[in-house]
């Protein structure tokens, strides 16, 4: 391969994954082609895109984009990015291995996770699989954002709305009437 088929075949890889930040990889091999294709537009169905690499070529382009990937260039590389965050897409991967080794017991042999990729960092597939989704980051901030706030507003009304409801309790009871003298001893 010549250098200038390299270098535009390096420049497609920069474009491509410009602004993906979370991938996962795989390596695939002795898949026949209808296993492929089902692979592809299940995947494609749910917005998940699929990319053999050069693993030479994929290793410059990701070192100059500032990801460093360890022990992940042996074998054909495969990668899967597109969907909302690495926790949804290591799902459906994961989900497809396991459709597809109900049908070829041997998909655990063809279909292998290498890694993932979340934010630029690589990361375990299981971690992967246990990180949250952006909603449920969110979610967990705001409830700790929340929690002590509601703390503080519950120690602030709780005396006030006591010292209220004594008050109110004080105001509805009727004036005691005053004791009628004792009738003088005749």
């Amino acid at each position: 391969m010549s250098k200038q088929i390299k270098q535009m075949e390096m420049d497609s890889l920069k474009h491509d994954f410009a602004d993906v930040r979370d991938l996962v990889l795989l390596s695939v091999k002795g898949l026949t082609s209808q296993t492929d294709n089902q692979v592809r537009l299940t995947l494609r169905k749910k917005n998940i895109r699929l990319h053999w690499v050069k693993n030479s070529l994929a290793r410059r382009v990701f070192g100059e984009m500032g990801v460093q990937l360890e022990n992940v260039w042996e074998e054909p590389t495969l990668f899967a990015w597109g969907s909302d965050s690495i926790k949804v897409l290591s799902r459906e991967v994961e989900g497809l291995i396991k459709d597809l080794g109900k049908k070829d017991p041997k998909i655990g042999e063809k279909i292998k996770v290498k890694a993932a990729v979340a934010e630029g960092q690589q990361i375990t597939f299981e971690q992967a699989l246990k990180m949250p989704t952006r909603q449920e980051a969110i979610g967990e901030i705001i409830g700790m954002i929340l929690g002590p706030a509601s703390e503080i507003a519950a120690m602030l009304t709780g005396p006030a709305s006591q010292i209220a409801s004594q008050i109110e309790t004080i105001s509805k009871k009727e004036p005691e009437k005053e004791p009628e003298p004792a009738p003088a001893p005749a």
